[in-house]
This record gives C-alpha cells, structure tokens and sequence, in this order.
C-alpha cells in the first residue's frame, strides 16, 4: 500500500474505504460480510473508513467492526456532520454524540461538514456557534481534525477553502470531472494551501466502468497499457500528487483486492502522454452523448441571478449520459442544497452569460430545457423542504 502525508504528518493510505454502499438485505447492511471486506481492506493496509451520519447503518456498521476486531486505535474514522438537520448548537451537539455512539468511539479523526457547498451557509453556521463548537471537540481530543465536502463549483469552493482554518477538505473528481465541481482547478488551490484531498466519486458511482460508452471501452482496449476501465480511473487519480486518498465504496472482497492492487503499484507522475491521450479520447466518446457542449470554464460566471450555469449543464448532461436519478440528485446537491438557490429557474434572459461563454452556447435556451428536464415535482418538494429549514 502505498501513503501519504495529511496536514500533520500522519500517514493515509491513498485507498481509503467508502462506507456508503455496503450490500443490505432486506433492509439491513449484511454486517458479516461488510466485516470481510473491511478486513481485506484493513489487512492490505488500508487505514482511512469515510461514513456519514445520513449513510443508513454504516456509522453503526463500522463501529461494530472495529470494536470486533479490536481495531479502533489503527484506523482513522472520517465521518460528517448533517448540520442541515440541526437549527441550533444543542442539536449539533445531540447529532455528535449519537454519531459517537454509533461508532462505539469517544473520537472521530476527521470530521466533516457535510456538503458544504457556499459560504454564506457556512456564515449561518458560524453565527450559531459552530466555530466555538469545533474548538471545543479539538481541545478535549473528540474531533481531531475538521473538513468540509463539497459539490458545486470551482470558485464558490475556493471560497469555503479560505474561509476557516480547515485541516482538509473532500471533493468529487474523477477524470471525467476534471473541468467541473471543485475541478482540478480546486484540488491544485486545496494543495497550494496546504490542505489534503480526499477524493470522493472516482468512479462516478461506478459509471466509469459498467455503463461506459462501448465507444470508450474500445479505445482502452486497443491501448497498448492494459488496464481495467476501474483501474485506469484510479491510475489517473493516484497519478497527481495533490490527491491524498481516494474513496472506494467497496462491496466485495475480489474488488478490494483489485483496487488493493492498483493502489500499491501506481506512482505519482507515472502517466504518459500516450495514456493522456487515451483518456481524452476515452472522454470525448463519453462527452458524445451530451446534450451541451458545455466545458464548465465558467466564463460564463457569475450569474446575477446566481444560477451555476455550468453545474446545470453538467447535470442536464448527466441526464442522458447516466440516467435521471444520478442528475437529479447531483442537480439537488449543486442548486437546492446550499443558502441560496442555483436553480436553472432562476434566469431572468439578461444575456449577460452569453456575451462571455467560449462556446457560444445559446445558455438561456439551454437552461429553459434544463429546468423542464431537472426541476419536476421531486426536486421543487425538496427545494420547498430545504426552504423551509432556512426559516430557522
């Protein structure tokens, strides 16, 4: 396994685990075989576990686990705070300690702020108090380090990175995401900063590898370097010296050994130009599909009415290329979760957008579409529901 350095020295390994998705029947996570995959994934030197409050059992789960096997003292715990639920300190603190208790832990060692996704949230909670709150954690040892993760765009994450003295900070990137959400742009700004980087998504939920264009399977195939499609995602992942760890959300012991494989043999820098080019291709064959042929350069922003134009369109793709649930909860997360709304339905036609897009996309017309496609009932409850929370 092969590791690297966090803001204080300590060791991650480049794979951590991601606890999202272990397999469940009839409801429940299979406690007995998630035990075997987190094992494998232990034995093989993995040493960063990435929950949530909100994943159903997986906080539970792997605090079982751990205190199984007695192995709490050699792994690192990253879960997040669900401070959408919570309107003041006294909830924050309630959520903490059931997470705790969950966990069967008095600490957690990385601790997120959970899709955090604009700054002026992040400014409501600070007025409530939270800063004081995490100083506290920190001083007595519950939370050792704090984060944030993050879904939206590359200048509004910049932002969050300089607006509190965070330790690290988690995104979603993959090689297909390289021009969109935090972007490379982000992880390089993260890194420049000091601030380590834990990939979420290499896989874009595994659509990087079982609904892969046949297009883009073709041309990994007939690369001389012969890689699984997952393979090459993490290659190009744990090619770049600013990302730190990359998440998998593993669920079977033949996939933990596989990604414990690539994650041992591939080094920083390792690429090269042929294999640059396979992926330009590979994205080209999969960018086919889309319906706009948005870049997310972002020249097109800010939008006076605040619409993230270029998350929009990433969404509105998505639509086509990944199927209408994964963008329409990648949309909620981008427009709807956050203090003030990003909704394609906010455009009021000034224009302005298109006197600066590189494309000369016709960005008015685009975004009408895109909120016929993205913002049906589903999303406008949610969007009701998230202002409802604001009111208090």
């Amino acid at each position: 396994m092969n590791y690297r350095k966090d803001k204080y020295g300590n060791k991650l390994s480049v794979l951590g685990f991601g606890c999202m998705r272990f397999t469940q029947t009839l409801g429940k996570i299979d406690l007995d075989k998630a035990e075997q995959e987190i094992m494998a994934a232990f034995r093989g030197g993995v040493n960063y576990y990435d929950t949530a409050y909100i994943y159903p059992g997986s906080e539970a789960a792997i605090g079982e686990i751990f205190a199984r096997n007695d192995i709490r003292d050699q792994v690192y715990i990253a879960t997040k705070l669900p401070y959408y639920l919570a309107k003041n300190l006294d909830t924050i603190e309630s959520l903490f300690q059931e997470e705790l208790k969950r966990l069967k832990t008095d600490y957690v060692d990385y601790y997120l702020m959970h899709m955090l996704n604009d700054v002026e949230t992040w400014e409501r909670l600070k007025g409530l108090g939270i800063v004081e709150w995490i100083k506290e954690k920190q001083r007595v040892g519950a939370i050792r380090q704090i984060g944030f993760s993050y879904h939206g765009n590359t200048e509004m994450f910049c932002r969050l990175v300089d607006a509190y003295n965070w330790d690290f900070c988690q995104i979603q990137y993959n090689y297909l995401d390289e021009d969109s959400q935090a972007g490379r742009k982000g992880l390089i700004y993260a890194h420049e900063k000091g601030l380590p980087v834990i990939i979420m998504e290499p896989l874009r939920g595994g659509r990087l590898v079982g609904q892969l264009p046949e297009t883009a399977k073709q041309i990994m195939e007939r690369h001389p370097v012969k890689h699984t499609p997952a393979q090459w995602a993490f290659c190009w992942l744990w090619n770049q010296p600013e990302v730190t760890c990359v998440l998998s959300g593993m669920n079977s012991v033949e996939m933990v050994e596989d990604n414990l494989r690539t994650a041992s043999e591939t080094q920083i820098g390792e690429l090269t130009p042929e294999d640059e080019v396979m992926f330009s291709q590979v994205v080209e064959a999969i960018n086919a599909s889309m319906k706009v042929g948005c870049t997310g350069c972002g020249y097109c922003m800010p939008c006076p009415k605040g619409v993230d134009i270029p998350g929009t369109f990433l969404c509105y793709n998505r639509r086509y290329s990944e199927g209408k649930m994964a963008a329409l909860v990648e949309y909620m997360k981008l427009t709807a979760m956050r203090k003030t709304s990003a909704a394609a339905s906010n455009c009021v036609e000034c224009g302005k957008c298109e006197k600066h897009c590189p494309q000369q996309l016709e960005i008015r017309k685009e975004l009408k579409h895109a909120a016929r496609e993205l913002e049906g009932p589903v999303y406008r409850i949610a969007r009701r529901l998230v202002e409802w929370r604001k009111a208090f």
